[in-house]
């Protein structure tokens, strides 16, 4: 018996210490790899239908818009479904735009992005995802299109922080650098996907039409599904790099709770495609598959580190060895800050990561709101 319940603890220390050491293994990998680098054929002109969704707010949608109008590439149609909004004050100079007000209240993302195919005003080749709160940077179509034009079916752009406006937005951004660095850039050039973040993604229009057709999700995390549709087929998802979308970070503590209790949520609903994918990988010889599904299987950030953290008191309570998990940390941290150091990361965020604790904190307490994340907040509020 003993010797039974000490084989499960070496395996569940296993599964849990792996993820502290898979983020600098990526790394070293990618450095043997080298860069993904695009093919030199011609680049066509792809038709973008932008897709903007807006649920019950609508004070940052003039700046989402005017983004637009500073965009090196102009071959884009706007649709922006206003799902429960007040509409009143929407008026636009870009007759590029269009905006769509459904007769009742849809309520998800995927639901409104049906809603703009049933609208579009002509064929599109590519469908790009914008939020109702973030401003894309001059050159995001433009990269989008080099990069989709090689060949690629679906894309991640790169979400940087709009706002470093309080600790927890620093710190929220800081998370996202480590996840685009390491679940998307790394993870796409060392031969399988990025991971897809909700927004800045584009996709060839009749994949993601199938998307809609097949998949009805309703809640938060579509883009977990997305992800999971895409990869199931061997579709390989690319990182570009310099599609730069701005995205507005969490900026005080209510908010990322509730935030944070949906993203928790989808990822204890959807898990379960690691699984798939890891052994459709295994059958298929996909490595694309086989190490998307190892990533999907990893617990949210805070919540690993919180089981490394449990593994090694128990280990230093019952006297046995703690240098692999020492090293594990070590290794961990290396990674973070390699990530940090890859972005050029603003000094503001450097001197927040001494309140991770309390970030973390918040987190923890999501955790407790994880049944009921669906009912309490549809959509995150922001401000102007």
């Amino acid at each position: 018996m003993v010797e039974a319940v000490h084989i499960v603890w070496i395996i569940l220390q296993i599964a849990i210490g792996f993820h502290l050491f898979f983020p600098l293994f990526l790394f070293l990998l990618s450095k043997v790899k080298g860069k993904t680098t695009p093919s030199k054929e011609a680049v066509k002109q792809l038709d973008f239908a932008v897709i903007i969704t807006a649920y019950e707010e609508t004070i940052n949608l003039h700046d989402v818009v005017d983004a637009f109008s500073q965009q090196r590439y102009e071959n884009y149609t706007i649709y922006l479904v206003a799902d429960k909004c007040d509409v009143s004050q929407l008026h636009f100079d870009n007759p590029r735009v269009n905006v769509l007000v459904p007769p009742q209240t849809i309520g998800s993302n995927t639901g409104s992005h049906a809603y703009a195919f049933e609208h579009f005003k002509q064929k599109h080749d590519v469908v790009t995802i914008i939020d109702s709160d973030n401003i894309i940077d001059k050159n995001y179509l433009f990269a989008l299109n080099q990069c989709l034009s090689q060949g690629f079916k679906a894309v991640q752009g790169l979400r940087a922080a709009k706002n470093l406006d309080s600790d927890y937005a620093r710190l929220d951004a800081a998370r996202d650098i480590y996840y685009h660095y390491y679940d998307g850039e790394l993870l796409y050039n060392v031969g399988s996907s990025a991971t897809l973040s909700g927004s800045a993604m584009a996709f060839d229009v009749n994949l993601y039409a199938d998307f809609l057709s097949k998949c009805k999700v309703s809640g938060a995390g579509f883009d977990k599904v997305l992800q999971a549709f895409l990869v199931q087929q061997d579709i390989r998802i690319a990182f570009c790099k310099k599609a730069v979308l701005l995205d507005q970070k969490t900026s005080n503590a209510s908010t990322l709770v509730k935030q944070r209790s949906r993203w928790i949520n989808t990822w204890f609903k959807y898990f379960k495609y690691g699984f798939t994918l890891f052994f459709k990988g295994l059958i298929h010889f996909s490595f694309n598959q086989f190490l998307f599904g190892l990533v999907l299987l990893r617990p949210p950030l805070f919540i690993f580190l919180l089981l490394s953290l449990l593994a090694l008191v128990i280990n230093i309570v019952l006297g046995l060895n703690v240098w692999l998990w020492v090293a594990g940390f070590v290794a961990f941290i290396a990674a973070f800050f390699i990530a940090l150091a890859s972005a050029d990361t603003d000094k503001r965020i450097y001197s927040a990561l001494a309140k991770i604790p309390k970030f973390v904190f918040y987190q923890v307490l999501s955790l407790t709101k994880v049944r009921v994340a669906n009912k309490i907040s549809v959509a995150t509020k922001h401000e102007k």
